[in-house]
């Protein structure tokens, strides 16, 4: 698995994700003046990546299950 470059966007994206949900929820926990200028900015990125990384899981999922 940790050959296929494929597998290493789709683990990649996932990380993002998570990243960017941690950044997003500590901001939220913490208030304050950076909550106020991106709490939703932050959990639009989130929703964005996440797309992208399901996209990404199904196409992968698709490619590896017809032997590409």
């Amino acid at each position: 698995m940790l050959n296929d470059p494929l597998f290493l966007v789709v683990a990649g994206s996932a990380i993002l994700v998570v990243i960017i949900l941690m950044v997003g929820l500590g901001g939220f926990a913490q208030g304050g003046e950076f909550n106020r200028k991106h709490g939703n900015r932050m959990m639009r990125w989130r929703i964005v990546a996440q797309a992208v990384a399901v996209a990404l899981i199904l196409i992968y999922v698709l490619l590896r299950r017809s032997g590409g």
